[in-house]
């Protein structure tokens, strides 16, 4: 919120940033198109963490869209999209955590060269809109959660290619579990940080 709007609040949307808009478009149409690779992908490797991050790809597309929607809105509005946001954030952390549970108590092993080879592609495409979404970090929480959920798709795309090495290494999947875990877990942390602001932001709106 600007200065001038610090005691009554502002009603008309703030405006939208034109190349903030186009990098959201971008944004958009990588993860849809790696969303549908790595479900491929990850069920024919039978990789937890490659599920776990396509699963994330379909959710940032989704929130791509939903951002794209709400740029010119009210800061409420902006507002109270990070908050369902950072719960579907959390959701998806907990979800994680789950399947992770579950694919070790049946003992699933996943094809290490189909992980690594796909884990490094979504690198790449993550890295490339991490870049792009990289001076807009710091605006309000809409704007937050955007960039963290980028930020925590590249640390976890390294993640699940260091974690091909090890299943390839150990011959066992565990180094795949341990990557979805704390996959699952980032997901909640960075949950709680974007509802915190939120929050913060709908208690200051008018």
């Amino acid at each position: 919120m600007s200065a001038h709007c610090h005691d009554h609040g502002c009603s008309a949307p703030p405006p939208a940033d034109g190349r903030y808009r186009n990098v959201l478009w971008v944004a958009l149409i990588v993860n849809a198109a790696m969303f549908l690779v790595e479900i491929i992908g990850g069920i024919g490797a039978q990789s937890t963490s490659l599920l776990a991050d396509a699963i994330d790809f379909f959710g940032d597309a989704v929130n791509y869209g939903v951002s794209l929607f709400v740029l010119s809105q009210a800061m409420v509005w902006r507002s109270r999209t990070a908050l369902a946001k950072g719960i579907t954030m959390g959701l998806y952390g907990i979800v994680v955590l789950v399947a992770t549970a579950y694919n070790i108590s049946q003992g699933v092993k996943p094809e290490a060269v189909t992980m690594g080879a796909i884990g490094l592609l979504a690198l790449a495409a993550n890295l490339s809109v991490a870049v792009l979404l990289y001076r807009f970090r710091q605006g309000d929480a809409n704007m937050r959660s955007v960039w963290l959920c980028t930020r925590n798709d590249a640390i976890g795309n390294v993640a699940i290619v260091i974690a091909a090495l090890g299943v390839f290494g150990t011959g066992t999947g565990w180094p795949d579990f341990i990557v979805a875990a704390i996959m699952g877990t980032l997901g909640i942390t960075a949950a709680i940080s974007v509802i915190r602001q939120s929050r913060a932001e709908l208690v200051a709106a008018p």
